[in-house]
């Protein structure tokens, strides 16, 4: 991937977005005392730390990227699909109700979220909730979040 226009983050907005992604996941993926640089893709901003690509910018919203979500423990936003969804998700498709075998009562419609797999809780996609986090789990039909990115989709590496 090219980066241009790469340059150190200020501390002050380090410390600004590792504070606003442990207040929306519970845990960031880098620390507010770390150097962090902001680089330019076609894709958008990317947050890089230690040269891994590790959050990036949705909507003007700051969140953690694949990468990103595998080097933190994130307890917030996440919805948890069964092992028969993780293919279709994979490939990016969008998450539907009846693959969710749970997620984060606490999700508004339109928060950004983050789809793990049921059986390692391993990362699988980023994605805009399309409702609030129970009607996810109680609905058994439709589509409940817009898969924004993805495993395999190439971003961000």
């Amino acid at each position: 991937m090219e980066l241009k226009n790469q340059h150190r983050l200020k501390d002050k907005e380090v410390k600004k977005y590792s504070k606003e992604l442990k207040e929306k996941l519970g845990d960031s993926p880098f620390d507010p005392e770390a150097p962090v640089d902001i680089a330019d893709t076609r894709e958008g901003e990317v947050i890089i730390v230690d040269r891994k690509l590790v959050a990036t910018f949705f909507d003007g919203e700051v969140f953690p990227t694949i990468k990103g979500f595998l080097e933190i423990d994130a307890t917030k936003r996440f919805v948890t699909v069964d092992m028969g969804a993780v293919e279709f998700v994979y490939n990016g498709a969008d998450i539907m109700a009846p693959g969710i075998v749970e997620a984060d009562k606490n999700i508004s419609e339109g928060d950004l979220v983050w789809v793990r797999e049921v059986e390692h809780e391993k990362p699988l996609a980023v994605g805009k909730a399309l409702t609030q986090g129970k009607e996810m789990i109680e609905s058994e039909e439709g589509k409940v979040v817009k898969n924004l990115h993805h495993v395999g989709d190439g971003k961000f590496e």
